[in-house]
C-alpha cells in the first residue's frame, strides 16, 4: 500500500519545519519572557531587551552590537548555495548540544548571569540547524554563529581600563619626545615642558577599551574573509589587541600634537570628539598590512 509510504515521506519533509517552529517558540519563551533576572523592574525578564539596552547605553561603547546580526545574516547569505547543497537529514547527535545549551541557560538564570543565558542562545542557534540539516551544515555555520558572540555586552572588561590608560599615556609621551616635543608622563597624564604647552589627562573613555571590542569584531570578520587557512585567521584575530592599542596610542599622540600646535582647547574640543577616526584608520591599515603579510607564500612551490 502506497499510503503509509506517502505519509512517511510527507512527515520527513515537514519535520524540519516542525522542529524549526518548536525551536523558535522555545527561544521566544526562554529568552524573551524568562531569560533575565537582572533589573527586572526596569527591563522585565527579557534577556534580549537586557542586551539591547546595553547596546544603547555604555556611552556608545557597544553600539557595534546593532551591526553584528546583519553581518551574520550576510555571512549566511554568502554561503547560501553551499548550505543548500550540504543540507542533509536531521542529525540527532545535536540533541546533546541543545541539552548543553539548555543547561547553560538554567545555570545563567540561577546565578543571575544574563551573559551566560545569551551564551546558551548562541549554542541553541548553532545547534538547531545542526539538528535539522546535519553536521556539514553545522560546520559551515560555525563562524557566523560564533560571530554573534560580539553582540553580548562584555562590560566586565572595565577592569582593564586603568592599565590601558597607563600604557597609552607612557607610549605617547615617549613618541612625543622622539618627535622633539618635550613632555613628561605622570601616571595617566601627559604634560608639556615647553612654554605654555599642554596638560592632557588620558581618562577612562580614552583608554582604548571602548574601541577594542569593535576592533575585535572588525578583525575577526576580516580574518575570516581574507585569510586562507584557519591558523592564519586565528593569528590575525589574536592581533586585534595590539592593533587596538597601537591605534589608541596614535590617536592620543595626535591629540597631543594638535594641542602643541593649535592649543589645548582646540585639541580637547572638536578634534578630540572626532579623533576616533584616527584610531580606526591606524588600526585598520595595520590590520590589512598584517593580513597581507600572513597571506604571502613564504616558501616557493613545492617547499615544505
Amino acid at each position: 500500500m502506497p499510503a503509509p509510504e506517502t505519509f512517511r515521506s510527507a512527515f520527513r519533509a515537514a519535520l524540519p519545519v516542525l522542529l524549526a517552529t518548536l525551536a523558535a517558540a522555545l527561544v521566544l519563551d526562554l529568552y524573551w519572557f524568562h531569560g533575565s533576572t537582572e533589573d527586572v523592574e526596569v527591563r522585565g525578564h527579557s534577556a534580549i531587551r537586557w542586551m539591547v539596552d546595553r547596546w544603547n547605553g555604555s556611552g556608545g561603547d557597544l553600539t557595534h552590537g546593532w551591526l553584528i546580526p546583519f553581518v551574520t545574516g550576510f555571512l549566511v547569505w554568502r554561503r547560501r548555495r553551499e548550505l543548500a547543497r550540504a543540507a542533509g537529514k536531521p542529525d540527532w547527535r545535536a540533541l546533546g548540544l541543545i541539552a548543553a545549551a539548555l543547561g547553560l541557560y538554567l545555570l545563567g538564570v540561577r546565578v543571575q548571569q544574563t551573559r551566560l543565558v545569551l551564551g546558551s542562545l548562541l549554542l541553541l542557534i548553532w545547534g538547531t540547524p545542526y539538528l535539522l540539516f546535519g553536521a556539514v551544515v553545522a560546520r559551515l555555520l560555525v563562524f557566523p554563529c560564533a560571530y554573534l558572540a560580539f553582540c553580548i555586552p562584555l562590560s566586565f572588561l572595565d577592569s582593564l581600563t586603568f592599565p590601558l590608560r597607563l600604557m597609552a599615556s607612557h607610549a605617547a609621551t615617549v613618541m612625543l619626545n622622539g618627535l622633539g616635543i618635550a613632555a613628561i608622563n605622570q601616571g595617566t597624564a601627559i604634560r608639556s615642558t615647553a612654554g605654555v604647552g599642554f596638560n592632557l589627562e588620558v581618562a577612562d573613555p580614552c583608554s582604548g577599551l571602548r574601541s577594542l571590542l569593535a576592533m575585535a569584531a572588525v578583525t575577526a570578520l576580516y580574518a575570516y574573509l581574507s585569510q586562507r587557512t584557519t591558523v592564519r585567521q586565528w593569528l590575525l584575530f589574536a592581533a586585534c589587541v595590539p592593533l587596538a592599542v597601537c591605534g589608541n596610542i596614535i590617536r592620543i599622540l595626535s591629540v597631543a600634537i594638535v594641542a602643541h600646535v593649535a592649543g589645548q582647547d582646540r585639541a580637547t574640543g572638536y578634534y578630540h570628539d572626532y579623533s576616533s577616526f584616527v584610531f580606526f584608520a591606524t588600526a585598520i591599515v595595520l590590520m590589512m598590512g598584517l593580513g597581507s603579510l600572513l597571506n604571502r607564500q613564504w616558501f616557493g612551490k613545492g617547499s615544505p
